[in-house]
C-alpha cells in the first residue's frame, strides 16, 4: 500500500509541471523612426519560440500574432508564453526590422526603431 502512495505521489511530483500553465507575458512594441516619429500602420507579427508549441489540456494556447500599430505606433499583444520572442516589423518606406527577445517578465514594453531605405547599388 505504501510503494502504491509512493509511487502516486512521484507521479504527480513529475505530472504537475507538465499540468501547469506556462508563465505569460503580455507585450507592448512600440514602433517608431530614428527622429522618434510613430510609424502608424506598421505591420507587427510576434512568434514564440519557433517550432514550439505549447498544449493545455487539449486546448492550444496562441504563440502567434500579427497585427497593425495604431496612430502612436504602438501594437498591444495578448498574453503569450514567456521565453524566446521573434519580432518582425513591416512598414511601407522603412527596412524591414526582425530580432529575436528573451521575454521573462508579466509585461514588457519593446521599442523598435526603423531606418529608412538604404539607396540601390548597381555594379554596372
Amino acid at each position: 500500500m505504501r510503494s502504491r502512495f509512493l509511487a502516486l505521489m512521484a507521479l504527480l511530483v513529475f505530472a504537475f509541471p507538465v499540468l501547469a500553465d506556462p508563465p505569460m507575458t503580455s507585450l507592448k512594441i512600440e514602433v517608431k523612426t530614428y527622429t522618434e516619429k510613430p510609424i502608424d500602420r506598421a505591420s507587427v507579427i510576434v512568434k514564440f519560440s519557433p517550432g514550439r508549441n505549447y498544449v493545455k489540456l487539449g486546448k492550444r494556447t496562441h504563440t502567434a500574432w500579427q497585427m497593425k500599430t495604431n496612430q502612436e505606433g504602438v501594437a498591444k499583444i495578448p498574453p503569450l508564453p514567456q521565453g524566446n520572442i521573434l519580432i518582425q516589423v513591416i512598414a511601407k518606406g522603412y527596412q524591414t526590422f526582425g530580432q529575436t527577445f528573451e521575454v521573462n517578465e508579466a509585461e514588457r514594453t519593446i521599442e523598435v526603431k526603423l531606418n529608412a531605405p538604404q539607396p540601390q547599388v548597381s555594379a554596372h
